[in-house]
């Protein structure tokens, strides 16, 4: 797994709606990543799991954790 770093708008559909300053999550993928840090926005301002929220800044790898030698 690999912990992701978010910074940038907040959309519902078009319209930018709200800003990150910073938001990290652990993932083994860029896209679930993206999908973990909405799914967590979305939950803390009242959204709900139909509507569509999307992140279209840039996400940042901070740390790999696929290393061999990282023990858990």
């Amino acid at each position: 797994m690999a912990k992701y770093e978010y910074s940038g708008p907040v959309m519902l559909f078009d319209k930018c709606i709200a800003y990150i300053k910073s938001a990290e999550t652990i993932a083994p993928s860029e896209a679930k990543a993206r999908s973990n840090i909405a799914y967590r926005w979305k939950k803390e301002n009242g959204y709900g799991p139909n509507q569509k929220i999307t992140l279209q800044g840039r996400l940042i790898l901070k740390e790999d954790t696929n290393d061999e030698n990282f023990n858990s």
